[in-house]
């Protein structure tokens, strides 16, 4: 069933992602033009026009994103703590493993935050969860790109716990349970970024354990300031849809509160 998910989950994305959806748009309207449909093609492609031209102009993706960051507050205190863990997805393992040094994304707040709280907390329990999400690239994982990352930057690797066999968050929370069986009352922080956490604090209510969020790699002001600012970019619309989409599916299907 997990594999079913998993490969229905990639599968399904790439036929609504945004950027899917406005491809399969314009190709309509380019149908639609040979054959001969002049009426229906020149309405197609104006609406088309339109929509582009409204979603490079106002910040659609940062009104998406925002009710996500601003579900968890930044920074919370922490006075004890049991146990750290860090949810993957700053490391490009693949391009690790290619130019033989550690390639992060636009997500390396989460292993930096892991980092700063590991040194802040030395008896705590650490654990980096997170396999591969790629449906062709198995053996590229991001707990190796992390290992290397960590162990460069002077974190004692030998305390760590990695979990690697995690193809999404789900797997993630449900693994790194079964490898460290956090008892009651543990208090456990959960690191991850600002818009995924939503989905996480579900995933990990569903399976038994109490994490307090620690909330990273935000990418709004966290405000609904209206602006107009040409710059057309899908990138915060298609986290936003994807995220709000996997809340969903992952409710429908049991994996989340």
């Amino acid at each position: 069933m997990d594999n079913l998910f998993f490969w229905t989950s990639k599968l399904v994305w790439l036929f609504v992602s945004p950027a899917s959806l406005l491809f399969m748009w314009l190709g309509a309207g380019v149908v639609l033009l040979w054959m001969r449909k002049e009426k229906w093609a020149k309405a197609t492609l104006t609406c088309l026009a339109m929509s582009v031209f409204f979603l490079g102009l106002l910040p659609v993706g940062e009104w998406i994103l925002i009710p996500l960051e601003n579900r968890y507050p930044p920074n919370p205190s922490l006075e004890s703590v049991d146990g750290i863990i860090v949810l993957a997805g700053a490391e490009d393992a693949l391009l690790t493993s290619v130019w033989d040094q550690v390639v992060l994304s636009e997500s390396a707040e989460r292993d930096l935050s892991f980092m700063m709280l590991a040194r802040q907390f030395p008896e705590a329990q650490l654990v980096f969860s997170g396999g591969t999400g790629s449906l062709l690239n198995q053996q590229y994982k991001a707990a190796d790109a992390a290992e290397r990352l960590f162990s460069e930057q002077g974190l004692d690797t030998a305390r760590i716990i990695f979990e690697r066999g995690s193809r999404n968050t789900y797997e993630s929370a449900l693994l790194s349970k079964g490898l460290v069986n956090p008892e009651p009352g543990q208090r456990w922080v959960l690191i991850t970024t600002g818009w995924h956490m939503p989905r996480s604090m579900g995933i990990f209510c569903r399976i038994g354990w109490t994490v307090t969020p620690y909330p990273v790699d935000f990418q709004t002001r966290g405000v609904n300031n209206f602006r107009i600012d040409w710059g057309f970019s899908l990138r915060l619309i298609s986290i936003g849809v994807k995220e709000w989409l996997g809340l969903t599916v992952y409710r429908l299907t049991g994996r989340s509160c």
